[in-house]
């Protein structure tokens, strides 16, 4: 009989921040110890952050890595803790072919296990690691007290095949998997059902290690967890937050015990708690401390600027109300409201002066003097973030960007779009849930650590009720509304599901039940707005299919169905 206790710590890990990646091993190694583990796992590519694209391809960067990785073997070892079996990811080097390889290492002893080279690279969505990886072989089984432990990467346990099939042959007592697997609404229970048949298939528990945090447009929500062999969810660790807990496994048991199962999270506590770390982690890895974003008073900003004190605190977040002459009394009071609410720092510029300016030199008429004054805006809030080196936050959502409602260096301006992968309507959900959230008392800056409500205090109302229930409008003429250009939201964004996430053509969403009308208009929309999305903020990614390197169209097509 033999009992093996496992410390899963799920860390989040900075691309290229060797040193910074090292010392959180030590630091969760150390935690580990004192926890009485024998192993400790770490997530894939755990030293050189993960995806490291083509930073792979310099050699000097790979050598850099794997100094770094003996160097953490020896620390390990000096601080009495080389009996630990360190199991971390890394970049490695084909000895014949000099290609990368995403590989898994042991630590132990003073000494870099090579390990296992992940089999199975991802060349869908937004991974490209066919280019860049040359594939491992082998399956591989360590042993650590007699307990035979399979060794997987990410993709391997997502393709039928590979090593798992060929650890079922070898008759392991464990499964073990180091994972970066971004985050997408639904893929929670996705993972844990393919965890669930691989376990079956090995007819071994399986341990599964995710990376948390964000990295560009990606947002990884750690979610770790263990399964036994028949399914059954013995551990599960937070989502969106570093964690370190500990399950033991048993030999000799039929089944294993269960450990901490942290609690699920609301389907739109997660969206938007994706969005908070997405945010929140581009800031503190680009080394910005405060935003500065454009409040009108409407739902897109307002949501942004909620997230924005979510991420990094009510007094850095820098809002800035820019009136016009079309302006109504109704938006700057609710921007004003937000800004009270959230404690954030609030300036009023109104462009009027600025576009009367422009317009003694151009005289423009129509649109091109309606996105004259979101460029005037857009001038402006890239002034605050130059001069006081704040982020600036741009506040489209997806519905928008499908279609080209917005105005290129106007309110397109910015280093970080928070909201660009949610359709309108989702804007919305989340809103109201944000509103509800606060009410059942979840202050500013708790979305990532609300686990329970225990001691919850009402802290009202965040988003004004009537940024969340008016007509929206860029208010850029008399009496303008979304809808005069634009499906109404509701039908516009089932539509803009089927054409951009499922591929449906013109007569897949006519045979979908939408109208002629409404589909040749947003297809139409759709495909004339692709050079404008290439030149938009990168953004968080929460869907199956973001826009970005999830879908990759030609901007020169002259398709047309």
């Amino acid at each position: 009989m033999t009992q093996l206790r496992f410390a899963l710590a799920q860390i989040d890990t900075c691309v290229g921040d060797l040193d910074g990646n090292a010392a959180l091993v030590m630091q969760y190694a150390r935690r580990a110890r004192r926890g009485g583990a024998r192993v400790v796992v770490f997530p894939e590519m755990t030293l050189t952050g993960y995806p490291i694209e083509d930073l792979a391809l310099r050699a000097t960067f790979r050598k850099a890595a794997w100094d770094k990785a003996d160097a953490l073997a020896q620390a390990l070892k000096k601080e009495h803790m080389g009996d630990l079996f360190v199991v971390a990811g890394t970049v490695g080097t084909d000895v014949e072919g000099d290609k990368p390889r995403n590989r898994l290492v042991v630590l132990h002893d003073g000494v870099v296990w090579a390990g296992y080279d992940k089999h199975f690279l991802p060349n869908y969505g937004v991974f490209d690691e066919f280019r860049i990886f040359s594939s491992g072989e082998r399956s591989v089984v360590l042993d650590v007290d007699g307990v035979r432990i399979g060794l997987a990467i990410c993709e391997d346990i997502w393709q039928d095949g590979g090593p798992v099939a060929q650890l079922a042959k070898e008759h392991i007592d464990l499964l073990l998997t180091i994972n970066g697997s971004p985050y997408e609404e639904g893929k929670v229970h996705t993972r844990v059902d393919l965890a669930a048949r691989r376990a079956h298939e090995v007819n071994a528990p399986v341990i599964y290690l995710n990376q948390v945090g964000g990295q560009d447009d990606l947002v990884f929500d750690g979610g770790s967890f263990v399964v036994d062999a028949d399914g059954t969810v013995l551990q599960r660790s937070v989502m969106f937050s570093p964690a370190i807990d500990f399950w033991d496994f048993d030999s000799s048991a039929d089944h294993q015990r269960r450990a901490r199962i942290a609690a699920a999270l609301d389907p739109d506590h997660e969206v938007y708690a994706a969005c908070v770390l997405g945010l929140a982690d581009y800031m503190v890895k680009n080394h910005f401390t405060g935003v500065c974003l454009g409040l009108s008073g409407g739902i897109d900003s307002a949501l942004v600027a909620t997230m924005a004190a979510d991420a990094c605190g009510g007094a850095n977040v820098q809002g800035i109300s820019m009136p016009s002459m079309y302006s109504s009394d109704g938006s700057k009071d609710d921007a004003a409201e937000l800004a009270r609410n959230l404690g954030a720092r609030y300036d009023v510029r109104p462009i009027e002066p600025l576009f009367t300016a422009f317009q003694r030199q151009l005289s423009l008429e129509g649109v091109a003097a309606e996105n004259l004054q979101a460029r005037v805006r857009g001038v402006i809030v890239m002034a605050y973030s130059n001069s006081r080196n704040l982020l600036a936050l741009a506040t489209g959502n997806k519905s928008e960007l499908a279609c080209g409602y917005s105005t290129i260096y106007g309110d397109a301006v910015g280093g970080y779009a928070p909201i660009k992968d949610l359709l309108k309507t989702r804007v919305w959900d989340l809103a109201r849930w944000r509103n509800q959230a606060a009410s059942e008392g979840m202050a500013l800056g708790q979305v990532l650590v609300w686990h329970a409500r225990h001691g919850a205090h009402d802290v009202g109302e965040l988003i004004p009720r009537s940024s969340i229930e008016k007509p929206p409008s860029a208010e850029l003429r008399p009496g303008q509304k979304d809808s005069d250009s634009l499906p109404e939201y509701e039908l516009l964004d089932q539509v803009l599901a089927a054409y951009i996430e499922h591929a449906h053509g013109r007569a897949d969403l006519l045979c979908d039940g939408f109208d002629e009308d409404t589909v040749d208009t947003v297809m139409r929309l759709v495909d004339r707005a692709e050079w404008k999305r290439r030149q938009y903020p990168l953004g968080p990614k929460v869907t199956a299919l973001a826009f970005g390197r999830d879908r990759r169209l030609p901007i020169t097509s002259a398709f047309r169905e």
